[in-house]
């Protein structure tokens, strides 16, 4: 899943890059509102997370911006203020979500699950789909009760696509939502992880569930 983090402490901002990259999220960053504001516009994120105390435009401006702009990215706020007023602004004007400073690794990662479950109409944390589940907080996929062992990437293409279940997802909504902005995107690289995966799941399944649909992308079938 891919996110923004729109927050000018600079060293909190890679802090929060860092930890979660490492906990397999892609990350871009925006020091500024304007800067936030142009990337949310342009690019496709899973979730955003908004500080409110910017040094051009206050995280409030900026998040009413986006929602007039029909972006309807869950936003988390992520402030140092605490009072009732400021956050019930924040939650009134479009925020979906908010943690005050300081705050945990833990605590960011559990509300960022949350928010993309409840975007997607999800309310149980573990996806099932035929016998295909997946759970996105430990990782794990188990198709006919046995656990299929996913590279990093195989395991972030088949969580989004469960995730738009049952829709068709196209190679630039993943590319949009898996890779960050230093993304080649006339790298052959997706072709190999999509390639790759398909096996994987089709030989756990029995048969061919994840396919291609020529000219569109690719579909999970399990009916």
């Amino acid at each position: 899943m891919r996110l923004l983090i729109i927050e000018d402490n600079i060293e909190l901002a890679n802090s929060m890059k860092k930890g979660l990259e490492k906990i397999n999220f892609q990350v871009d960053i925006s020091n500024t509102g304007e800067d936030g504001e142009d990337k949310a516009t342009v690019n496709e994120y899973d979730v955003i997370l908004l500080d409110l105390n910017l040094p051009d435009i206050d995280g409030i401006e900026v998040l009413k911006y986006l929602r007039e702009k029909a972006i309807s990215t869950p936003i988390i706020i992520i402030t140092a203020r605490d009072e009732v007023s400021d956050l019930a602004i924040g939650l009134d004007n479009g925020a979906d979500d908010y943690i005050t400073k300081p705050f945990k690794l833990l605590e960011v990662r559990a509300r960022i699950h949350a928010v993309i479950r409840r975007f997607h109409g999800r309310t149980n944390p573990i996806i099932n789909i035929g016998k295909l589940e997946l759970n996105p907080i430990n990782r794990t996929v188990n198709i006919n009760g046995n656990e299929v062992a996913l590279a990093i990437k195989e395991f972030d293409i088949l969580e989004y696509i469960c995730y738009k279940y049952p829709a068709v997802v196209s190679s630039e909504e993943i590319v949009e939502h898996i890779y960050d902005e230093n993304f080649d995107p006339f790298s052959s690289v997706l072709r190999v992880h999509i390639s790759r995966l398909k096996n994987k799941v089709n030989s756990a399944y029995g048969k061919e569930v994840l396919i291609n649909v020529r000219g569109k992308g690719y579909l999970l079938c399990v009916e």
